[in-house]
């Protein structure tokens, strides 16, 4: 008899998917999936059965795909299947033939769930294959996430036969003579995941008979102790993080006073691409490099001098904009600028966004761009000329922020203007000056 009871019971307990849901079985043709699939016949489940071909086995997995064909004819349900050119896919994008199986398969598998209604994709994974993705973390290495092993839902991923055993399985079909096809490549012990299971596991269960049940108790806990340190992180994400409108600032006293440091402060870091070894660095700096820069694929992290300043990377430069002699605006990224054309010699005051410039000295078309690395300019007070890096050093503009200030550059390749900033003193407006030309920056 099968455990439809226990099953449906599983299924309410982890609301895995509502009574009238459609659901998607991922079926192989292998004793767990071919179970899934009876058990879900059972339940009285609104499901269909999906089925890949990865064209590794030849006849095999020919065969493989008729007996799955076969099975849904026999339960009455609608049979999706596709054939993948596994080998190709792992050539051009240089992984291993597991991984694009695996990618092959849940990219098709989400896209005919879409198609065709599907409220969730049921995977046949057991007791025993979260025991394997466990300790194949650790031998990898893993944080708290990876303890957990397999959940029983995870987007639109659900698994359904979590709560039996390999043996419990095995117990069942043989009992209740199901039929199933044997995939081949499950008794080779060069993948990892059959290592542990041929050959690892069997040796762990001679130290402790009642693994499965061990490690189902050791699930809880990790699950729960994942809880608890999301509610840690997010607490410590109020506290901690200062949000600004292109950076968030996190105080370095405070980091200072975390403990566990670098455990707390990875599990800050790890959503915008930081890895334990960048954090590992970050707080070897702490005290010693004010102005380092730390990167990951997405994100900059500046070492200021009492703050980590964490910003996201500009990865298309914004192109510059040209002012023509009538123009009266222009945008540039996310700014307008105005462009006021006067005949009195009026100097704006008390607006570090405007800036009045002697018109005489303008040569169009004008520029307005980014900062670049040799840039400098005669900062306004002063007869000499200045580097703008050194310039922002001064003004104790972080690396993320000087790179986002528009400068305004005259036609003869001089900065005029450093946005919010500074005037350059040469074109300032004097007492022999007879028109003024007014440049206002808005924030789009």
């Amino acid at each position: 008899m099968l455990p439809a009871g226990r099953f449906t019971q599983f299924i309410e307990q982890n609301q895995l998917f509502s009574r009238n849901d459609k659901v998607l079985a991922a079926v192989s043709g292998g004793m767990d999936s071919v179970l899934m699939a009876r058990l879900l016949k059972e339940a009285g489940v609104n499901f269909g059965i999906a089925h890949c071909n990865f064209q590794l086995r030849g006849d095999e997995a020919n065969a493989d795909q008729l007996f799955v064909k076969e099975l849904a004819g026999q339960l009455e349900v609608p049979f999706y299947t596709t054939n993948f050119d596994t080998g190709s896919y792992a050539s051009e994008r240089k992984i291993s033939i597991q991984m694009a199986a695996r990618e092959l398969r849940y990219q098709w598998f989400q896209q005919i769930s879409r198609q065709n209604g599907y409220a969730c994709i049921a995977l046949a994974h057991h007791q025993n294959d979260a025991i394997e993705t466990i300790l194949l973390n650790l031998t990898r290495g893993t944080g708290i996430a990876g303890m957990h092993g397999i959940l029983p839902k995870n987007g639109n991923l659900v698994r359904p036969l979590l709560f039996l055993t390999r043996d419990e399985i095995a117990g069942i079909i043989e009992k209740e003579g199901i039929v199933y096809v044997e995939d081949s490549s499950n008794s080779s012990a060069k993948y990892a995941r059959n290592k542990l299971r041929l050959e690892v596991i069997p040796k762990l269960k001679e130290l402790n008979p009642a693994l499965e049940e061990t490690f189902g108790r050791n699930l809880g806990r990790f699950r729960n102790l994942e809880i608890l340190l999301a509610e840690k992180l997010n607490a410590l994400r109020k506290e901690l993080f200062e949000r600004h409108e292109h950076a968030i600032h996190i105080s370095i006293d405070a980091l200072k006073k975390m403990h566990p440091q670098q455990f707390l402060l990875f599990g800050l870091l790890q959503e915008y691409g930081f890895n334990e070894s960048t954090v590992e660095d970050i707080i070897s700096a702490l005290d010693k490099h004010p102005g380092r820069v730390f990167e990951s694929e997405n994100y900059t992290i500046v070492l200021d001098r009492q703050k980590l300043i964490l910003s996201e990377k500009q990865h298309n430069e914004i192109a510059p904009a040209i002012i023509k002699l009538r123009d009266n605006e222009t945008h540039f990224g996310s700014y307008r600028l105005n462009i006021l054309h006067d005949d009195s010699p009026l100097i704006v005051k008390d607006n570090l966004m405007a800036t009045s410039v002697d018109t005489e000295k303008l040569i169009y078309p004008l520029t307005i761009r980014n900062w670049q690395q040799s840039d400098f300019f005669h900062p306004l007070g002063m007869k000499t000329k200045k580097k703008l890096s050194d310039f922002f050093i001064g003004e104790k503009v972080p690396l993320h922020e000087k790179k986002q200030v528009p400068l305004l550059v005259n036609g003869n390749g001089d900065i005029i203007w450093i946005a919010g900033y500074r005037l350059d003193d040469r074109y300032k407006v004097t007492p022999k000056t007879k028109k003024v030309t007014i440049f206002e920056l808005y924030k789009s």
